[in-house]
């Protein structure tokens, strides 16, 4: 099922399908013909987020159009108040919603993220 891109490793008590996967993820073979949020990634979400739903895309999957006005980087503010940008393609990119009511915004380049005193996502 790895090889046919139907299932995804599963390393925690082995690595014996790793290279299964790898292959079928480069063939572009079943769940990863397009965007794929492995299941981890997706729990990881709910719990960080509270959203309710996986995001499509993330780093192998396809960079979304700058939102209105060109400018795409979300930059958000996180539980602790850390505030974080996300560019496109990332990881979390998709999922992560702006409120400016909460002081959050979007930025045109990391560099003008990072000179407001945001950090890039760490991980």
């Amino acid at each position: 099922m790895v090889t046919q891109g139907l299932a995804i490793a599963y390393r925690r008590y082995s690595t014996d399908y790793v290279a299964a996967e790898t292959a079928a993820k480069a063939a572009k073979r079943g769940i990863w013909a397009g965007a794929f949020t492995t299941p981890s990634d997706w729990r990881e979400g709910e719990r960080a987020k509270g959203m309710g739903f996986a995001a499509p895309g993330g780093p192998d999957g396809p960079i979304p159009a700058p939102a209105a006005g060109g400018c795409a980087i979300k930059g958000n503010i996180s539980a602790k108040g850390d505030k974080i940008y996300h560019v496109p393609g990332t990881r979390d990119y998709e999922r992560t919603r702006i409120s400016e009511k909460s002081g959050e915004r979007m930025f045109c380049s990391e560099d003008e993220a990072k000179t407001a005193g945001w950090r890039s996502p760490r991980g």
